[in-house]
């Protein structure tokens, strides 16, 4: 076989890698069976209806996406600044301290979700929700640091530095000539900590408690008790929706035109 045609076939093969099981899943969400079955029995919407209909989807749902926004938002007022002392400064112990901001993504979640209810939760009878959003911030704080830095290595410092000669602030040079250059990766750290917040099932799992649940945590106690296509259908929305996520960040936000 040629290389001409070898190239091809393999990058057929990766899309198939990579599609195939979400279009599995959306096969299945509309099977008109009252069984999770593959391929489909007949064709139907009624399963992509009844996710709408289901309480504990729309409480859980709305609690993940405040998790997801709002604690990755906080991650961001926290990780911008900390990537902007570790990038412009020579700080003693500089990797020291990425190393650390780092632990999130090293130690596993199942880690995490246990020593915050051990040592958090439970002996100081803290909130739920509040654990969860520290939690959630948490996790999402290194993508912060690790994506605005890189944006921030790109960026020449003569620039900032020419804008401070010019007689602005350090402040105000640092809202008007950084900010605006690295918005790009201000945003795809945010889409980044967005889907990893909404996604996360470790720490989540450990938190969880009556009324305060996370979306893919309502997800696996719905799976124990039924067995329907119904979770198949909020499967593929909750990918529709961040492809949608990605589609807007591109056509409102000219993402490619910053990254």
């Amino acid at each position: 076989m040629s290389i001409r045609l070898f190239s091809p076939l393999v990058l057929f093969l990766l899309l198939v890698f990579l599609i195939g099981p979400f279009l599995i899943i959306i096969a299945a969400s509309l099977s008109a069976g009252d069984t999770l079955a593959f391929p489909p029995q007949g064709l139907s919407l009624r399963w992509v209806m009844k996710v709408f209909t289901v309480e504990s989807f729309r409480d859980s749902f709305a609690m993940s996406m405040f998790l997801a926004v709002f604690g990755t938002l906080a991650a961001l007022l926290l990780g911008i600044p900390a990537a902007y002392a570790l990038s412009r400064y020579r700080l003693p112990a500089a990797e020291t301290v990425r190393t650390i901001v780092s632990l999130p993504i090293i130690v596993p979640g199942i880690i995490v979700g246990l020593a915050l209810l051990r040592y958090l939760v439970v002996p100081f009878g803290f909130n739920i929700t509040l654990a969860l959003f520290f939690a959630h911030a948490a996790l999402v704080l290194p993508y912060a640091v690790r994506v605005v830095s890189a944006s921030l290595d790109n960026l020449r410092s003569d620039i900032e530095e020419a804008a401070v000669l010019l007689g602005s602030s350090r402040f105000g040079a640092f809202f008007r000539v950084v900010m605006p250059n690295i918005r790009g990766g201000i945003l795809a750290a945010f889409i980044l900590g967005f889907v990893t917040s909404f996604n996360q099932v470790p720490v989540s799992l450990f938190l969880s408690g009556p009324g305060v649940r996370t979306l893919p945590i309502d997800m696996l106690g719905y799976m124990e008790t039924t067995y329907d296509p119904s979770i198949a259908a909020l499967s593929a929305l909750l990918a529709f929706l961040s492809i949608g996520i990605v589609f807007l960040a591109e056509r409102f936000l000219g993402f490619s035109r910053y990254v």
